[in-house]
């Protein structure tokens, strides 16, 4: 019956036809007791995950499909008279996945499958980049922030032990907790209301012994340490920029969710995380672009991601003879680290150095010093030599040659070279890294080079297909780990959807050209011609 309504297939038949099911009910043993009633197909359950994130469906809609559509049946080896399950099943299994790495180990058991079927193999050519996801959070001012916190220890408390708040809420506090904080931009009293608020965290806090915290008290405290202070006579007040307020990174932006942080990357400004998506990038086209890793980390520098990626990489037997990144992700020790430990090739930029010689390229930089590390000297572009060689660890993790200051007094250069200091100080990195530094900078200069670095920019559009065409530029969850789920599980529907996509009977074709191209190519005016000249 499936076969007879989609003649061509649809792509959740394809799971079950290619692939017979991406998991199997032994590979969720240990999710579960040995012991307990019995439950739905963990099996059955994780392929409804993925094709609800294939297809952008809710957990009603999910539900509804597996009851309804004959393709779900199908892909589930279900009857055609089974009556599904509720809609908060879901709920549930997601919930066993945010436990330990197990959204890692889902992606792990599909990769495996793909693998076996010879669809992804190790010690290719991948790549990587990341994006910034938005926390399913409102941004709140710091008067909205304290309140909220409090009215949500205030639910916890009643919830967990009711009998604390008697004799502490009133009708006033009523007034200012019975409900969600809305506020207007420019609220009255602003000031005042600031420092109640605080004070009534303090009183609440007080009345909660550490032992009896929940989530939520234990958020409000480090809300009301983060933005406020004691006075001298014991009092509680606002933190000012002068007493020193945590950065972005440690700055808690919601009670919900106290692993959100805010964040800045160039003009785009975000409350939330990053994810970084790995991909397969082979030369043969026929093969599809798989994604072999996710990570939804805070908003932290990407050089500090690229470790665990290689190492999930390594424990799914999936890792990169060459693995192509851009400049955020590298650093000279990561080139090191990766081949050492990996055996894994990184293609990309290593950062100039900061100094202001090469900002300004009014001076010479460090390239413009001969280094010779066998004699430990470094001569200068005119021909002086230094007399001071320090090595780690007195100036780690840098090597220092230092000039004295008569050999400088008298160069004709020295306003390009050290800009008003005594005598030039050169640091650079150790020899094994120096050299490795020098050959990326040189690498770089090559044609080669530069065509295998171009194919780094395709997995731009996977993130593209990531967070415009499944909807994961904004959580569906609050929290870290179910920010991740939902990551992971949309990773899988990609793969799934270009692997159907490439064995589908109607393959994509390419739109011929208009009439009006036709004619300008019988004329020998191109549209490419055309672009040039109008650049």
């Amino acid at each position: 019956m499936a076969r007879a309504s989609n003649p061509s297939g649809t792509t959740a038949m394809w799971v079950r036809d290619h692939l017979d099911g991406l998991w199997n009910d032994r590979d969720f043993a240990s999710w579960y007791p040995r012991d307990g009633r019995p439950g739905l197909s963990p099996a059955q359950l994780a392929t409804v995950c993925v094709l609800q994130f294939l297809l952008n469906l809710s957990d009603r809609q999910a539900a509804e499909a597996v009851r309804c559509r004959i393709d779900f049946t199908y892909a589930l080896a279900l009857e055609l008279d089974d009556p599904g399950f509720h809609h908060s099943v879901l709920t549930d299994f997601r919930d066993r996945l945010c436990e330990d790495d197990r959204a890692d180990q889902l992606l792990s058991l599909s990769l495996e499958r793909m693998r076996e079927a010879g669809m992804v193999t190790e010690r290719g050519r991948q790549r990587t980049d990341s994006t910034q996801v938005l926390a399913a959070a409102r941004d709140l001012s710091r008067l909205e922030l304290v309140l909220e916190a409090v009215r949500a220890a205030l639910e916890e408390a009643t919830q967990r032990a009711p009998d604390i708040l008697d004799g502490l809420v009133d009708a006033e506090w009523a007034t200012r907790y019975g409900r969600p904080v809305r506020l207007p931009s420019q609220p009255s009293h602003p000031a005042t209301r600031l420092k109640q608020a605080g004070a009534d965290a303090r009183r609440l806090l007080e009345r909660l012994p550490p032992h009896r915290r929940g989530p939520r008290a234990e958020t409000l405290r480090q809300i009301v340490v983060q933005n406020f202070l004691l006075d001298a006579r014991g009092g509680i007040r606002p933190r000012t920029e002068k007493d020193g307020q945590p950065k972005g990174a440690m700055r808690i932006v919601t009670p919900y969710d106290r692993e959100t942080r805010r964040a800045i990357r160039g003009n785009t400004r975000w409350s939330g995380y990053l994810v970084h998506v790995t991909e397969t990038c082979g030369t043969d086209d026929a093969q599809a672009n798989l994604i072999t890793d996710i990570a939804t980390t805070r908003p932290t520098r990407d050089t500090e991601a690229l470790p665990g990626i290689h190492t999930r990489l390594s424990d799914r037997r999936l890792l990169p003879r060459q693995h192509l990144l851009d400049g955020g992700y590298l650093s000279v020790s990561l080139l090191h680290r990766s081949l050492h430990d990996h055996q894994v090739e990184l293609v990309g930029p290593v950062k100039a150095s900061g100094a202001w010689q090469n900002k300004g390229q009014a001076g010479f930089n460090r390239d413009d010093f001969t280094i010779d590390f066998d004699q430990r000297k470094v001569t200068c572009p005119n021909g002086e030599t230094s007399h001071i060689w320090l090595e780690p660890p007195a100036m780690a993790p840098y090597t220092v040659a230092r000039f004295h200051p008569h050999q400088c007094d008298s160069c004709p250069d020295r306003p390009a070279c050290t800009r008003g200091t005594a005598a030039r100080t050169v640091n650079f990195l150790p020899r094994h890294l120096h050299e490795l530094q020098a050959q990326n900078r040189a690498d770089q200069q090559d044609s080669q080079w530069r065509r295998l670095y171009a194919t780094r920019s395709g997995v731009e559009g996977t993130i593209c297909e990531f967070i415009n065409g499944h909807r994961a530029r904004r959580s569906r969850y609050h929290g870290h780990r179910k920010t991740h789920v939902q990551h992971v599980l949309t990773g899988i529907a990609i793969n799934i959807e270009r692997l159907a996509s490439r064995t589908t009977r109607h393959p994509h074709r390419p739109r011929g050209p208009t009439s009006f191209q036709q004619y300008l190519d019988a004329r020998g005016l191109t549209w490419e011609c055309w672009w040039r000249q109008g650049k």
